[in-house]
């Protein structure tokens, strides 16, 4: 996965506790990743949800934002571990949420901005997890995000249908063919703004990336 973690709060074996969170941190530290990051983070205001905070890779970007409260929610305590070190490193104030992406434990309403980058390829019930995304906002808040997802050309698409069982297992349960922008449409949501392409210096069948703002219809 381009995230840094895999959703579910479950028994973690070795490999998914101690090895797989630093390889993700690496892999989804990339330059051309981290400018993607860059381009979204600093758009979020007021009361924000990070959804996956993972191993911390947006926290360095908030220090440009207009963000009020800020809370970090990921279902690893791990990955806290080495995102806490990040946050102190950047001097930002964030509140660590263990949960997961489907069950939200925050009211109805709550939030200015909900942020998600590379973490819906991984949810496993993205749509209930959209649906939650939505509950928590405000009425007139918005949806943040940055995700890599099924590619447009139909050569990619086949390689990433074929890849998608293997890479799921090695990577955490991240999905490479997800359609995101029909995921969060169908799931009661406008865009303000969608920007869509191939990210340089990353493989085609995991860089075709979606980013931009939604609000609830």
């Amino acid at each position: 996965s381009l995230n840094n973690q895999h959703y579910k709060v479950t028994t973690m074996n070795i490999y998914e506790k101690h090895v797989l969170p630093r390889i993700l941190h690496c892999a989804c530290g990339s330059k051309p990743i981290t400018r993607q990051r860059e381009k979204v983070v600093p758009k979020v205001s007021g009361v924000t949800l990070e959804i996956g905070v993972g191993t911390g890779l947006n926290i360095p970007f908030y220090k440009n934002s207009n963000v009020g409260k800020l809370i970090g929610l990921d279902p690893y305590s791990e990955n806290w571990k080495i995102a806490s070190k990040v946050k102190e490193e950047n001097d930002v104030a964030m509140e660590f949420m263990q949960a997961d992406g489907e069950e939200i434990p925050i009211p109805h309403g709550s939030v200015d901005t909900v942020l998600v980058t590379y973490t819906m390829c991984t949810i496993p019930n993205i749509a209930k997890a959209i649906n939650e995304f939505k509950r928590v906002l405000k009425k007139d808040g918005k949806l943040i995000f940055c995700e890599h997802g099924v590619a447009p050309d139909k050569n990619i698409k086949k390689w990433q249908d074929r890849l998608n069982p293997i890479w799921k297992k090695c990577m955490g349960g991240c999905n490479l063919n997800r359609n995101i922008p029909e995921l969060i449409s169908d799931g009661g949501f406008v865009f303000d703004k969608l920007d869509q392409m191939y990210i340089p210096s990353t493989p085609k069948f995991a860089g075709y990336n979606y980013w931009g703002i939604a609000k609830v219809k």
